[in-house]
């Protein structure tokens, strides 16, 4: 369980680690606290969560996609 690292609506890799799973596209509207994706580091499954409401401007990455610590995965922008 965690949440990605957040700055100014850039959500990052917690971890390097796997892409396996991402529930959301660019527009979506998302809520504080709503998985964005999930990772796999260490044979654990880690959720991206958004740390704010907002729609999401873009995905960095793809599933199975391997990405290292600090790697923006999204980035949000407000409503």
């Amino acid at each position: 369980e965690g949440t990605g690292l957040a700055s100014h609506g850039v959500i990052k890799a917690p971890m390097p680690g796997k892409i396996v799973r991402i529930n959301v596209s660019a527009g979506d509207k998302v809520h504080e606290g709503e998985v964005l994706m999930v990772m796999e580091a260490m044979k654990m499954e880690h959720a991206i969560k958004s740390p704010r409401d907002g729609v999401v401007a873009d995905i960095s990455f793809a599933v199975s996609d391997v990405v290292k610590d600090g790697s923006v995965l999204a980035e949000l922008e407000s409503e």
